[in-house]
């Protein structure tokens, strides 16, 4: 009988047991619901019954163990799975088994008869085979033509190519029709259901669809899906299905199966549905279901659920499924340390990516504002966490008791397991990150469990000192975790705690940076208000910046400052503090350092009157590489200390200096210091912070010697005695091959350095160094023999006492000597720089000088100050020598000048005269510091001084430090002027050169090899150093070119010294100057700038000088006086500016004119040459063309006997007739 003749109890009972007449009886009662009154109960029952099966979570899903075997294609585990699991996989392995195999190996032939053979008892396989067997080509060719159909329509559904008009529902036509139909039902439904999510720009619908809702047809729709996947994947792209399927009903367990029976395509589904995803999961339906999608997906692959975790992190979209994805997690090997959760969701929070943190904190934030739900995965997360925190919380008492306290009495006293220490740390960090960077507020649960966290008591390791900084800093971040007064209680006894147990800790967890100095820090910041400090402080120390209201620490700050810490009791406490050992930049946290820091800076320990120097440097000499970098801000606030009271009304509350002594020892044995045998016990690190400290104490002295003399206050300066016993030169260039370890230390030193002591940054010192430490010497000494030197500093000496005829003997041990380090070569210094006065005799060779000289240099880059005071005294003339008179460093500081008071034969030494002007340069920059500190040093209290004793009078001039400004400004230029003059004296030929010059076989030999000379070699040093000093003040060049110097240095200082071509701003000047002696100069100098530098700028000052020659009127002696010399320089002027010819030429007539005017009265006449001039002048512009004519003019020479017998007038004469003859053969050359 069929079932819809029954009565209604019995179809009921028939469908319980058979459920393919489902979608008959659906719509039989439908029809009949008005004539069958018993069949409303069964209609209702029915409803209820569909509706529960329509949900998928009563599905069987693809196992992770199926899935893994249809990845695999492993055959064996196939056959092991049970029929309900391989029945989900039948599309796939129907098609593998009737499908040509590209693989033609007898291993697959072999696993495809057990395919075979596997399928074979299987009957819905028939169905399947049916459905492959249709003509796939055609069906794609209508499906192509309904999308045309569709697309022009608009979207509607009035017209179908694939499926032509239903008789019944979906469902009836799906179970009577032939495999075809199937295919094209499922084909229209699905096409359909893509379309509108194409359409649908982003807005989520669920689609209700008879067809992929039926759980009587689920498994044979599925079966259609995955054929027509895979068979038209152009048409039915995966990634476009697996979209449309989060649509319908089911649609992740159809998405699981499909991705099941191609399961190469899973990381591409995933990305796909993951990049089409909402920025915001939990916001919206389809964000709930596309993430419920994906995570059983994840589930059937769990080896992947961490790749599709990070693509979510990577898109930033569906945060929910990758905080469902970490709950679903189950790791092989489980760490006690830090769960899956909290290592995730801490990356998340606290990471660089700030769009990654943003991301996720709006997912926090947004979860918040709904009503709390258990499905919600915000609340499930939060769950997880809030059971791991209550996991670790302390069971039992700790193992250590507080010394002279009972345990009993402290309430909230437990102790933390030192296996939960770590993985508590990491959960107060999340926690912080939730709260102050997410935005998460605690419920009344998490933050009493929270607290009782932070108020534990860990063991005493060094992550147990972590955990207390950790919890004490969230107590500051977080005060509103601290709501009763009884927690409020439980926090100070916490506290309470942790100042009696930071030594404890310190010497058992044996760690420098401790918790007791966090707590000294936060003191110190509350007594001072310096509540952005402490903010600064929390953020630093867990890792993330928070946003924390300074009035959210006033409680803390009554607790602290008046029931905790006290100042003078922090300042006490700190003073005791132990230094850390081997400070250095590797040790992380906060340390000792950090609180003397505060205090210093707040004057704390001059207002409590207690000592901190020794402290300081006993923390300066616990130091090591990398530099931390609380070294030497701590150093300036104790020189700030040092120099400047707290206040005025006690100017002597200041703290005391470091003593010489105490400098000394840190230098002991270092670099010559101390003896050559004994050894230095301190590191380069602390060696150079306290030469940091002197230099930067010197600086701040100097300047803040206003601010001292209106207090009658004069701190006591270190000696220049000290500053001579330290390396500084040496302990720079350690510090240049350090500057990665130590930061800004380097950097520093040459600030102070070129301030204070400019004489050790020259730039041709460096170049020097580079050539004495750079990589040939460096290569040089790796690949020549051992570097050791067999001979003693009396050896040496006693070789250089005969150093002409032992020359080559003292070569041999010199050479072993040029591969010695710069540090090695110190002993040898004296012994070198004692002997330099014997290499001056006569017969030396040249290479032994080279030698020396090198040597020399190498010394200069290690202890330049001590090597110069030993080279100047030297080389003093040998009256000096004998009177034993030895310079001091002082000494030379005042009067640079006494190294060109050597031995005269330096002058003719090339290499030796290359070191004294290189003491030279040296000395002069020392010298200027030297009085510009001076004058800072004493000015303010000289005019101080002269302020008190002037009270009461009227009058008096107020102005003391202009006056010596100007004094030590004349006294700067007159050294320098005096240097460039006596170096110039130098460069002029000696008698005995002069009279070597005298003869024509003499002056053949210069001709060759004059260039070659000792003379020549000391003129072009002393014109580079010349060019140094014009170059660094051009004031010095106006100077010594006013005083002048002899006309026969002009022609070697303009070609010798490029920077010349700066006279020609203050020629106009010095031509203008009322002394005749300094216009001829300045006529001289221009003649041959002009022809060296023939500038535009030389050809606008030229025809000022040829008016001033315009001398016609001037007396007769001084006429002769002015002429005699200038008239030659008109030449160079008419070569080098050519335009200029014409005025010339009329100046030599006029000047002919007067003088032979002048001749013509006296007792007889001249040759008539002014007439003889005019006519060549005339002839001369006739004949400008014609080379023949210029040729045939020329005038008798005069021979010097008769010049010089010769009236002055006549003399005149002649020498002007010369210069124009001299500017005919100029002009003819020309042309």
């Amino acid at each position: 009988m069929h079932p819809l003749h029954l009565p209604a109890y019995d179809l009921l009972s028939i469908f319980l047991r058979d459920q393919s007449s489902l979608s008959e009886l659906h719509y039989w009662t439908v029809s009949r619901f008005e004539e069958v009154p018993d069949l409303v109960c069964v209609f209702f029952f029915f409803f209820f019954l569909c509706s529960s099966m329509t949900d998928s979570s009563g599905l069987h899903f693809v196992s992770p163990y199926a899935f893994a075997a249809m990845q695999k294609v492993d055959v064996v585990r196939l056959a092991a799975l049970s029929d309900p699991e391989l029945r989900l996989l039948l599309p796939c392995l129907v098609r593998m088994a009737l499908c040509a195999p590209a693989d033609q190996s007898n291993a697959w032939a072999q696993d495809k008869k057990l395919i075979l053979r596997l399928l074979s008892g299987v009957e819905a396989v028939n169905s399947i085979v049916a459905l492959l067997s249709v003509d796939f080509h055609a069906l794609e060719q209508d499906a192509r033509k309904e999308q045309q159909l569709r697309h022009k329509a608009g979207g509607s559904n009035s017209e179908s190519i694939l499926v032509s008009q239903l008789q019944h529902g979906l469902t009836l036509e799906f179970e009577h029709s032939d495999p075809l139909r199937r295919l094209r039902l499922a084909l229209s439904e699905l096409l359909a259901i893509m379309n509108k999510v194409a359409d649908s720009s982003g807005e989520f619908f669920l689609k209700s669809s008879e067809l992929f809702e039926s759980p009587v047809y689920l498994e044979e729709v599925a079966d259609v899906l995955c054929i027509l996947q895979a068979e038209l994947p152009s048409l039915l792209p995966i990634v476009d299905v697996a979209e449309a399927l989060l649509h319908v009903r089911n649609g992740d367990w159809f998405l699981c199966l499909l991705v099941a029976n191609v399961p190469d395509s899973f990381n591409e589904v995933c990305r796909g549905l993951i990049k089409n995803g909402e920025r915001q999961d939990e916001e919206s339906v389809g964000g709930r279901r596309r993430t419920e999608a994906l995570r059983q997906l994840c589930q059937m692959n769990p080896s992947q659920a961490l790749n599709i975790r990070a693509m979510v992190v990577q898109e930033c979209h569906l945060p929910g499924l990758g905080v469902a994805l970490t709950l679903d997690y189950k790791p092989d090997s489980a760490d006690e340390a830090v769960s899956p959760l909290v290592s995730y969701v801490s990356g998340l929070l606290l990471g660089t990516n700030g769009k990654v943190r943003t991301w996720f904190g709006m997912f926090i934030r947004n979860g918040q504002q709904r009503k709390r739900e258990s499905s919600s995965v915000l609340w499930q997360m939060r769950r997880q966490l809030l059971l791991e925190l209550v996991a670790i919380l302390p069971r039992s008492r700790g193992t250590h008791v507080p010394s002279g306290s009972d345990p009993e009495s402290c309430p909230g006293y437990s102790g933390l397991r030192e296996e939960h220490v770590v993985k508590a740390s990491a959960l107060l960090r999340l926690y912080c990150a939730l709260m102050g960077i997410a935005g998460l507020r605690p419920t009344d649960e998490e933050a009493e469990q929270l607290l009782q966290l932070m108020t534990s008591r860990p063991p005493a390791t060094p992550a147990g000192v972590r955990f207390v900084s950790l919890s004490f800093c969230k107590l500051l971040a977080f005060p509103t975790l601290v709501s009763t007064p009884e927690q409020e209680q439980l926090m100070v006894i916490w506290l309470t705690w942790m100042i009696k147990e930071e030594e404890y800790f310190e010497s058992a967890a044996g760690v420098s940076a401790s918790f007791g100095e966090m707590l000294l820090l936060v003191a110190m910041y509350f007594h001072s208000n310096q509540l952005g400090a402490i903010i600064e402080l929390v953020c630093s120390t867990l890792g993330m910046k928070i946003a924390i209201k300074p009035s959210s620490l006033n409680k803390m700050k009554t607790i602290f400052t008046h029931e905790i810490f006290t100042e003078q009791v922090v300042t006490a406490h700190a003073v005791r503090v132990a230094v850390t050992n081997s400070l250095s930049a590797n040790i992380a946290g906060f340390l000792p350092i950090h609180c003397i820091y505060q205090l210093l800076k707040s004057r704390a320990f001059t207002k409590h009157k207690v000592s901190i120097k020794d402290w300081i440097f006993r923390q300066l000499c616990e130091t090591t590489t990398p530099l931390h970098t609380q070294l030497l801000p701590l150093i300036d606030v104790y020189i700030n200390s040092i120099l400047t009271p707290a206040s005025k009304a006690n100017p002597e509350a200041t703290n005391q200096p470091i003593t010489e002594q105490e400098i000394l020892n840190v230098f002991q044995g270092h670099a010559g210091v101390g003896g050559a045998n004994s050894r230095c016990q301190y590191s380069i690190t602390t060696q150079l912070l306290i030469l940091y400290y002197i230099l930067s104490y010197e600086e701040a002295l100097l300047g803040n010697t206003k601010t001292l003399a209106l207090m009658q206050k004069k701190p006591k300066s270190y000696s220049a005695a000290l500053m001579d016993q330290i390396p500084i030169k040496h302990l720079i260039r350690q510090a240049q091959g350090l500057q990665q370890e130590l930061g800004g230390l380097h950097s520093a030193l040459l600030r102070l350095l070129a301030t204070n002591y400019p004489h050790l940054c020259m730039v041709e010192g460096w170049i020097c160094e580079e050539e004495v430490t750079g990589t040939l010497p460096l290569l040089r000494r790796m690949l020549l023999p051992s570097c050791s030197c067999r001979y003693t500093q009396a050896q040496l000496h006693a070789a250089f006492q005969n150093v002409v005829l032992s020359g080559p003997a003292l070569m041999r041990m010199l050479e072993p000597l040029t591969l010695l380090s710069a540090a090695d070569l110190i002993p040898y210094a004296e012994a070198l720089t004692a002997n330099m006065g014997l290499l001056l005799q006569p017969g030396v060779a040249r290479r032994l000088l080279q030698t020396v000289s090198k040597l020399w240099m190498v010394l200069n880059t290690v202890m330049p100050r001590r090597l110069w005071v030993m080279t100047v005294n030297a080389l003093q003339p040998s009256a000096k020598l004998l009177r034993q008179h030895c310079y001091t460093q002082n000494d030379l500081l005042v009067d640079p000048l006494i190294v060109l008071r050597c031995d005269p034969r330096v002058f003719r030494c090339p290499p030796l005269m290359d070191i004294t002007l290189h003491m030279l340069n040296g000395y002069l920059l020392a010298s200027k510091a030297y009085l510009n500190a001076h004058l800072k040093e004493t000015a303010e209290f000289d005019r101080q001084t002269q302020t008190i004793s002037n009270l009461g009078l009227t009058g008096q001039p107020d102005t003391p430090e202009v006056t010596r400004e100007e004094l030590k400004n004349a006294l700067l230029a007159a050294q320098d002027s005096a240097a460039v003059q006596i170096l110039l004296e130098v460069c002029l030929p000696s008698s005995q050169e002069e009279q070597l010059l005298g003869g024509d076989a003499q002056r053949e030999w210069q001709i060759e090899g004059g260039l070659l000379s000792d003379l020549r070699e000391v003129q072009c040093l002393i014109c580079c150093l010349l060019h140094q000093m014009f170059i660094a003040d051009p004031n010095i060049a106006k100077l010594v070119h006013f005083q002048g110097y002899p006309q026969a240095l002009l022609p070697l200082t303009v070609a010798g010294i490029p920077s010349m071509h700066i006279c020609l701003d203050f020629i106009p000047e010095l031509l203008a100057q009322p002394q005749q002696e300094k216009q001829i100069f300045a006529i001289q100098l221009l003649s041959h700038l002009c022809t060296q530098y023939a500038l535009p700028k030389s050809l606008s000052v030229a025809p000022v000088s040829s008016l001033a020659l315009n001398g016609v009127f001037l007396t007769r002696p001084r006429r002769f006086v002015f002429f005699m010399p200038t008239l030659p320089c008109l030449v160079p002027f008419c070569r080098a500016f050519p335009p200029l010819y014409d005025d010339v030429v009329s100046l030599l007539v006029q000047v002919g004119q007067v003088c032979a005017a002048d001749v013509a009265t006296k007792s007889r006449d001249i040759d008539p040459f002014i007439a003889r001039l005019q006519h060549v002048k005339g002839r001369l512009k006739e004949s400008l063309g014609s080379d023949m004519g210029l040729s045939k003019m020329s005038l008798p020479k005069r021979s010097a006997e008769e010049l010089g017998a010769a009236d002055p007038d006549v003399q005149l004469c002649y020498c002007i007739e010369a210069a124009f003859m001299d500017i005919v053969e100029t002009c003819i050359q020309g042309f």
